[in-house]
């Protein structure tokens, strides 16, 4: 079998720039540099005068080829998104979809995984740490295309979003996200795929050894290539994919603590043991506040944050009301409570009831509560809230004057948690032992040479 070419969705808009410092060949055969423009107009697409309904740019046959598309949103929805211009080696592809454009970049897996790795992880990562980080990202993508014919072919689910249980019966209201299938690609650049930006961070020798170390490397789970996730921080103790996604159990995403001397872990679905390991600091291998081990799995925008494994949020009555009614689009007039409903494994609220003087709803599932508690994204839905009181007098007869969230991890928590895998690396452990920490049971094999 040989290594895959995959198509990664860039960037969309009604015009989109870009450039060529070296000469690219189109697909209408002639020779291009510099700068371009190409704009969306009545369902075609405008550039140098003349309409298409697809164009393509190929680089030349030079190991240094890259282009250069302007004002690429990174971190969309998150606390630091930003734009910036960023260079991708391989093909440009430019598709009408909707009523917009989408550049798309067309390249090998390999090359792919070296941006992600160097994109997710900072450049000071351990070199265990990124080899078992590349296994995951390959894994994670190969698990979403499947052989046919020889060839790879695109098989993302469906977004789960669109056939998950949307019930408001009972006054319920459940809903997942997962990575959108994306029909025109196979995988998009932001996190919501995997964090892919080309080569405008420069690869780092040791995120370069990583990937070619372990080529074509996978985890496999009973002949099926695995479902490999990961967050930042899972907070001490893992959660299990179906609550968070749809309902399916996978063998080696399951509750474990996340230490090696640490074993017990209690059962953090019952609410007063989540309580309890919430707000303390259980010994965990992400339990760490060393900037240097964090400065290998956090860029630089991700290290405006500081506190993963305990946090802290507090809301006014009206903040949270307000935030409330502006993220759900449901006016639950003033909020009285937030009452866990159901928990999962390490303590993330799979089901949450919001109590309001106009209305009560419960809502799930993780990312939804993450999303309706925060402007962007809460960071994880592992909390306890605390209620405070203005007036004297009977709580029950209050109106609370101010939420106080107290939580653990950032991100699902499900899978290879990075900040744990890092002081893994850090502390001697091999990439296959950090891997098989994090997905019980799992086997590595090699899927192409």
């Amino acid at each position: 079998m040989t290594q895959p070419q995959i198509t990664v969705g860039i960037l969309s808009g009604k015009e989109i720039e870009f450039s060529f410092p070296v000469k690219f060949s189109s697909s209408v055969g002639t020779e291009i540099s510099g700068t371009q423009k190409v704009i969306y107009q009545d369902g075609k697409i405008l550039w140098q005068g003349k309409e298409y309904d697809e164009l393509s740019f190929i680089p030349p046959q030079n190991a240094h080829a890259f282009f250069e598309l302007k004002d690429v949103t990174i971190g969309i929805n998150f606390h630091w998104e930003r734009k910036e211009v960023q260079k991708f080696k391989g093909e440009l592809k430019i598709i009408i979809e909707g009523e917009q454009l989408t550049a798309i970049n067309v390249i090998s897996i390999e090359e792919y995984l070296t941006s992600v790795i160097s994109s997710e992880m900072s450049a000071t990562a351990s070199l265990e740490l990124l080899k078992a980080h590349a296994v995951i990202s390959r894994s994670w993508l190969l698990n979403k295309l499947r052989v046919e014919n020889g060839e790879w072919r695109v098989t993302v689910q469906p977004d789960s979003a669109a056939h998950s249980p949307l019930s408001t019966l009972h006054s319920q209201f459940i809903k997942w996200y997962d990575h959108e299938a994306h029909r025109n690609f196979d995988v998009c650049a932001d996190d919501h795929c995997q964090r892919y930006q080309g080569i405008t961070r420069a690869s780092t020798p040791q995120a370069i050894e990583a990937v070619s170390a372990t080529r074509g490397e996978v985890l496999m789970y009973k002949g099926a290539i695995c479902d490999a996730r990961f967050s930042k921080c899972c907070g001490g103790a893992f959660e299990e994919f179906q609550n968070c996604w749809e309902n399916v159990k996978h063998p080696y995403l399951i509750r474990q603590r996340d230490s090696k001397t640490e074993k017990q872990l209690p059962d953090l679905t019952i609410e007063a043991e989540a309580d309890k390991w919430i707000r303390t600091s259980p010994v965990a291998f992400c339990n760490t506040q060393d900037k240097k081990i964090l400065s290998q799995v956090l860029n630089n925008y991700d290290q405006e944050t500081a506190d993963f494994y305990r946090w802290k949020i507090s809301y006014s009555q009206q903040e949270l009301s307000e935030l409330i009614h502006q993220r759900s689009g449901i006016d639950f007039g003033q909020i009285i409570d937030l009452i866990p409903v159901e928990r999962g494994t390490s303590g993330r609220l799979v089901r949450l009831k919001i109590v309001g003087t106009l209305r009560t709803l419960i809502i799930g599932k993780e990312l939804e509560i993450r999303r309706t508690l925060s402007t962007s994204h809460l960071y994880s839905s592992a909390f306890v809230v605390d209620k405070e009181y203005e007036e004297k007098g009977h709580k029950e007869d209050k109106i609370p004057s101010r939420f106080i969230l107290t939580g653990a991890g950032w991100g699902h928590g499900v899978g290879l948690c990075q900040i744990g895998a890092a002081v893994m690396g850090e502390q001697g452990y091999k990439y296959e032992e950090i891997l098989s920490h994090y997905y019980p049971g799992s086997t590595l094999e090699k899927q192409y040479q």
